[in-house]
């Protein structure tokens, strides 16, 4: 398939997964329209206009002609400077050559607006119970931080090696977290584990989970113990980043009992834990993995493509 088609499954899968449901990001891309069609012509020239129809902005094509044909792709979590010019060394030797650079995390202009698709955790906060006006307050805080943090990053430095070398790159960051998100929200709900041990059980039922402990990082009880009873769960795994440290006081008066995540810092785990908040941690570079494999498996509904699998990424498939 073109890379435009490529890109175009991918925003879609993530919006089918996205908890906001279709109708909020129609009225999300309507508002980013509205803003565009009061710009003027200088502004418009520095205007992202992915933003009119990709609600993600952590996920983008990089670098590369949109109509270029995709059959191979080198793939990972982290697809920096060494793995840019690793797939350039491979291609000397590959036939057919790789024709793409996918990355999770985001690079380039991707990771310079990374705050913004942070505006999603309102709204799923505001899903958990906690009072919208509230969940902004406590969001905007955190996502001013974080914009700030990114300001002074090299954001294009592995971009620009792209580049040089003519290798087309492309980024999916939220659009993978909504399918991980949205499929282990899934599963609890359909199996409604009792304990922390029963979720634990499940997680370990997934093969990517599976090929996380087999590297000894299995999934983790962080704050409370394997009897502890679950209650209402919530799956923390969107929404860019790291929400706000104040929040768990808020789960805990929505009624939440366990939260489930790729990982947690030590001040947002001591904050859950006042909360009298359960914590799982299913993992990082596994969790995103499962995202990736499932928007994957999606994508290729489309066209099987071939993957070069590096830097903590393994292709699982689902299904046919």
């Amino acid at each position: 398939m073109k890379l435009k088609e490529f890109y175009t499954a991918v925003i879609e899968t993530g919006i089918e997964n996205d908890l906001r449901g279709r109708d909020e990001i129609q009225k999300l891309l309507a508002e980013e329209q509205g803003k565009f069609d009061k710009l003027d012509d200088k502004e418009k020239e520095y205007f992202d206009r992915d933003r009119l129809f990709n609600p993600f902005s952590d996920t983008r094509i990089l670098h590369g002609d949109a109509e270029v044909e995709v059959n191979k792709a080198v793939i990972g979590i982290d697809m920096e400077v060494g793995e840019v010019l690793l797939t350039y060394v491979l291609n000397k030797d590959l036939s057919p050559k790789i024709d793409l650079i996918i990355a999770h995390h985001p690079e380039g202009y991707a990771l310079v607006r990374l705050f913004d698709v942070m505006k999603l955790q309102s709204d799923l906060l505001a899903a958990c119970g906690i009072t919208l006006s509230v969940a902004e307050k406590l969001m905007e805080k955190r996502i001013g931080e974080v914009e700030r943090r990114l300001m002074p990053i090299n954001h294009n430095r592995t971009v620009d090696v792209a580049k040089l070398l003519d290798l087309p790159m492309i980024c999916i960051h939220t659009a993978a977290d909504n399918c991980v998100t949205n499929y282990l929200t899934r599963l609890f709900e359909k199996e409604k584990p009792a304990r922390l041990k029963d979720i634990l059980q499940l997680l370990k039922g997934i093969a990517e989970y599976q090929r996380s402990a087999a590297l000894q990082l299995p999934p983790r009880i962080v704050s409370g113990s394997e009897d502890s009873r679950c209650g209402k769960i919530v799956v923390d795994m969107t929404g860019g980043t790291e929400g706000a440290k104040d929040v768990f006081e808020k789960f805990a008066a929505g009624g939440v009992s366990t939260l489930v995540g790729m990982h947690i810092s030590e001040d947002h785990l001591e904050n859950a834990k006042k909360a009298n908040l359960n914590v799982v941690i299913a993992g990082h570079i596994s969790s995103d993995t499962l995202g990736l494999n499932l928007l994957l498996d999606s994508v290729e509904k489309k066209g099987r493509l071939e993957f070069v699998c590096v830097s903590g990424f393994e292709r699982v498939r689902r299904g046919a």
